[in-house]
């Protein structure tokens, strides 16, 4: 599995109920997304930063959504080049479904 975040530094801070209403806008464009097991959106606590942290199947899924049209998507609409970094992600514990998962 792989792990990324991706993060927004904001011109300007946003506050939570701001925040939910842009999370709530894109989160359906993530469902049935080839590869993607898990998607949190976040907000740092003083609203200057928002981003997500992805969990995939594999790295190639994971590059594939990250793409050149997907960053130039996202510089347009936060006026930033986002940071997006990928991590291995060898166990994973999901307590709602009382999993731990691994790629063995």
């Amino acid at each position: 599995m792989i792990a990324t975040i991706t993060t927004y530094p904001l011109p300007k801070p946003t506050t939570p109920d701001e925040a939910r209403r842009m999370f709530l806008s894109t989160a359906p464009r993530y469902r049935d997304v080839p590869g993607l097991l898990r998607k949190y959106y976040y907000l740092s606590n003083d609203g200057n930063t928002l981003g997500g942290v992805y969990l995939w199947n594999s790295r190639a899924e994971a590059e594939a959504m990250f793409d050149d049209n997907w960053r130039t998507t996202m510089r347009d609409k936060y006026k930033i080049n986002p940071s997006v970094v990928h991590f291995d992600c060898p166990v994973a514990v999901d307590n709602l479904s009382g999993k731990i998962l691994s790629d063995e």
